[in-house]
């Protein structure tokens, strides 16, 4: 088991006490949420710059890391709309985990078809996810109902995020296109 993987289960045990720790009925437990989702986040670049850095990837690794960003960032969506219960939040949620939806069936589908590479991670999806991690921070740190500026910043956040989520979907569908068209031509 490397340093990177362990990493990556790592952020996966992090996420039931997420949960159990958003839901304390303490002043705290916002920050405490943050701080536990930021040490997640921490944990995703750091897991990659390990497994780059001392060669230390792994089939396990490849198909684990992605499978723990998806399920803290769902988590805490989930997490987050249960508390501000509106479509304001609802809808740049439901396109976050939409997206994420798409492209990993798309991912494991070109992958089946030997072309997993037409579709690695942009840089449009690396921003949209440090936007992703910022939003969600900032909306676990706050008690929307104290803090309405720092919720109003984790909405405009948020919406980057799903603009990002969209463009980066995009991106992706793009460059898979031609495999997806592929049997329409040949009938």
């Amino acid at each position: 088991m490397t340093l990177a993987n362990q990493l990556t289960l790592f952020r996966i045990v992090l996420i039931p006490l997420l949960v159990i720790v958003f839901y304390l009925p303490f002043a705290w437990s916002w920050i405490a949420s943050a701080a536990i989702f930021s040490v997640a986040a921490i944990t995703d670049w750091l897991d990659g710059y390990v497994a780059r850095r001392y060669n230390q990837s792994t089939a396990f690794g490849a198909f684990l890391d992605p499978v723990a960003d998806k399920l803290m960032v769902a988590v805490a969506l989930v997490l987050l709309v249960g508390e501000h219960a509106n479509a304001w939040f609802a809808v740049p949620a439901v396109i976050i985990v939409g997206r994420e939806i798409v492209i990993s069936a798309l991912r494991e589908w070109m992958a089946e078809l030997g072309k997993r590479a037409s579709v690695a991670v942009s840089m449009v999806g690396k921003v949209k996810t440090t936007m992703q991690m910022i939003a969600i921070i900032v909306l676990l740190a706050f008690d929307p109902a104290q803090f309405p500026l720092w919720k109003q910043l984790g909405y405009v956040t948020l919406y980057v995020a799903a603009g990002l989520t969209l463009w980066s979907m995009i991106v992706y569908l793009r460059a898979a296109w031609p495999e997806l068209m592929a049997d329409e031509h040949q009938s």
